[in-house]
């Protein structure tokens, strides 16, 4: 069982609102000195969006100025065979992500070896990338047949280039599927069975050989991600704290196994991060985690211990960079106060 133990550390989703590609990475090690991620950009370019950083590669894949989308009109038999013969020869190699799709990722990789707790990396998970990207018709690829086979076998393989470049930083390394459209689960928006749900995220889980989380930044039933083989589980605490808490004892059972809760406690939007104050989100935070604590549950103390504090959802909605770096600063300093009362 990976080491989950990580005793509120702050860490963070991945975009942030910068251009400048080298100050977003000093950014992040300034802020994340325990568990630095890679930063993501998409104001720096439309490919650098969380759904086309990962489009290269996938059979069929057009990428336009502003759009990306599979033309099945094309014939997609050499690229499915090819795909297939990598995917069951584990070939990950042909699946990375490029300096043009994310010049973050290999910006960071210059720091070379770092001596931190871990590093941290990102992919958009299957239901979210798969409902996004669509067919020329405009319907999401995860719905096709054919195609809704490929995403989450695509991705694994992602995943586990992505893990395997990361270690040439530090052997420890936490992966997280994003996973935004997991709100959407029982609406009209969403034809998928939890069933379905559950084995397309396994699928891309089984290509993460370290620690693996999940991020939805909404509210959503979160038993189906808690019966997953993720190890961290991250939502917005700010906005949504009530929507954890209808599960205490699946959490619980979560968290005796060893796992974490990623604590997504510092907002994203420019007017909270401005009015907040540590000593605010430290109520909030305390107040979010309480509910856990009833009824022969867990104290204070030993959620602290297995928890990452984290913002809400990536920073790339703040307006700037010193917005960004406010919200990291708060972040910092909470992560600083609750490991001073409870680690």
């Amino acid at each position: 069982m990976p080491d989950t133990k990580f005793g509120g550390l702050p860490a963070m989703i991945g975009s942030l609102p910068h251009i400048d590609v080298n100050k977003a990475v000093s950014t992040v090690l300034h802020y994340q000195k325990d568990m630095p991620t890679w930063p993501q950009l998409p104001k720096r370019a439309y490919v650098e969006n969380m759904y086309t950083q990962y489009s290269e590669g996938f059979p069929g894949m057009v990428v336009t100025e502003n759009k990306t989308y599979v033309d099945r009109n094309q014939d997609l038999t050499g690229q499915l065979a090819q795909f297939y013969a990598d995917y069951l020869a584990n070939d990950f190699s042909r699946y990375p992500l490029s300096p043009e799709y994310a010049a973050g990722f290999h910006a960071f990789l210059k720091m070379g070896k770092l001596s931190t707790r871990a590093v941290k990396g990102q992919v958009t998970g299957p239901i979210s990338w798969g409902l996004t990207i669509t067919d020329e018709t405009g319907k999401g690829i995860l719905y096709d047949e054919t195609l809704g086979d490929v995403v989450p076998k695509f991705l694994r393989l992602k995943a586990s280039w992505q893990e395997q470049t990361l270690k040439e930083l530090n052997k420890n390394t936490v992966i997280f599927l994003d996973e935004p459209f997991m709100t959407a689960f029982g609406s009209i928006a969403m034809q998928l069975t939890r069933e379905q749900i559950v084995s397309a995220l396994e699928e891309t889980f089984a290509g993460i050989k370290g620690i693996k989380g999940v991020h939805c930044c909404g509210n959503t039933d979160w038993s189906i991600l808690l019966q997953t083989s993720t190890n961290i589980i991250h939502y917005d605490t700010y906005n949504y704290a009530g929507s954890l808490a209808i599960y205490p004892a699946e959490v619980k059972k979560f968290l005796d196994k060893g796992n974490c809760i990623g604590w997504g406690i510092v907002p994203t939007d420019a007017e909270a991060v401005a009015k907040e104050t540590v000593a605010s989100l430290k109520d909030r935070l305390e107040e979010a985690m309480a509910p856990f604590t009833r009824n022969d549950g867990l104290s204070i103390k030993d959620i602290v211990k297995h928890s990452l504090l984290l913002p809400c959802c990536g920073l790339n909605p703040l307006a700037n960079e010193a917005e960004a770096e406010r919200a990291l600063q708060l972040l910092t300093e909470l992560s600083e106060a609750m490991r001073k009362k409870y680690v």
